[in-house]
């Protein structure tokens, strides 16, 4: 599981730093959240392939966290896309999506469907072999949303010697994998912990963009292997965060810490702030695994570092 950090400003960009959008590779599946002006650029920058994301997932409505799409289905288009693309987004936003269309005269070669969120508490909106992608609500001026991806448990792991030991038949593996024991020819009981060790913990990427504070937020996202969540402002603009709808560099930290995650990143940064070290560092008063988001950076998740 990789993270690519494509745009860490808040709502005006500036010469450093773009808009909202990551692009996370879960076993080669690559899925695009957010889609801030200018990410197409940092795709090509990142030598991402347009043609690898096949999943979109828009937190909110507001033009710092959108903008991009329209231009990214563009490019779509002209490279000769056929392949559907999936797009997760709050209700309301297919409506916009086909006015743009129409009013711009663009025809897509290939089929978008959108899935629509909404509603209160944790719901899974989509799953495959590998991953469970969930959507919860956050706290912001408009509906918003934020995004769990987690792994599926693993299979465990055989110990190769027991396979000759014991004489298992190939066909019987893939169930002591999954914890059956197994019954040797003349009758005796093998226990599964004889014969494998526990994989590797199920790793998890939690995206919050925009919200305010509120303590429920830290059972959303309990115990992911890494935690991206807004911080727009730092503490002295705690005031002007709660009109805006915004968090803190400490109110992220807080949410970490309660959650119990192994790393923080925080991003969207107000464009008034050249240099965010302060910012990582009112963090890390509260939670010490705290790191600035930086651009163009791939985060192997879970890894140290």
């Amino acid at each position: 599981m990789e993270l690519t950090v494509l745009g860490t400003s808040s709502a005006l960009p500036t010469s450093e730093r773009y808009q909202s959008a990551h692009v996370l590779n879960v076993h080669e599946r690559f899925y695009l959240i957010d889609c801030g002006e200018g990410t197409q650029i940092q795709l090509r920058k990142n030598r991402i392939r347009f043609g690898r994301i096949d999943d979109i997932f828009i937190s909110h409505l507001h033009g710092d966290h959108v903008f991009g799409i329209y231009g990214l289905l563009s490019s779509f288009n002209l490279m000769g896309r056929e392949t559907p693309l999936r797009l997760y987004a709050p209700d309301g936003f297919e409506r916009i999506l086909n006015s743009h269309l129409d009013d711009f005269g663009i025809i897509l070669n290939y089929p978008v469907e959108v899935y629509p969120l909404s509603g209160d508490g944790v719901k899974i909106i989509r799953e495959d072999r590998y991953l469970d992608i969930f959507a919860f609500p956050l706290e912001h001026r408009v509906p918003t949303f934020g995004f769990l991806f987690r792994e599926k448990p693993k299979d465990r792991l055989m110990i190769k010697e027991c396979i000759d030991r014991f004489k298992i038949p190939v066909a019987r593996i893939p169930a002591i994998k999954k914890g059956n024991d197994f019954i040797t020819e003349d009758g005796k009981v093998i226990p599964n912990e004889e014969l494998t060790c526990p994989a590797a913990p199920p790793l998890s990427y939690a995206y919050c963009s925009d919200t305010m504070y509120f303590s429920k937020l830290a059972t959303y996202v309990k115990d992911v292997t890494l935690l991206y969540h807004e911080s727009t402002y730092d503490a002295s603009h705690i005031e002007l965060a709660a009109v805006t709808g915004h968090s803190t560099a400490r109110d992220a930290a807080r949410t970490a810490r309660d959650a119990n995650v192994g790393k923080l990143l925080i991003g969207h940064f107000s464009s008034r702030y050249k240099n965010v070290d302060h910012l990582v560092e009112e963090a890390r008063e509260l939670f010490k695994e705290s790191y600035p988001a930086e651009e163009g950076k791939c985060y192997k998740i879970g890894r140290q570092e």
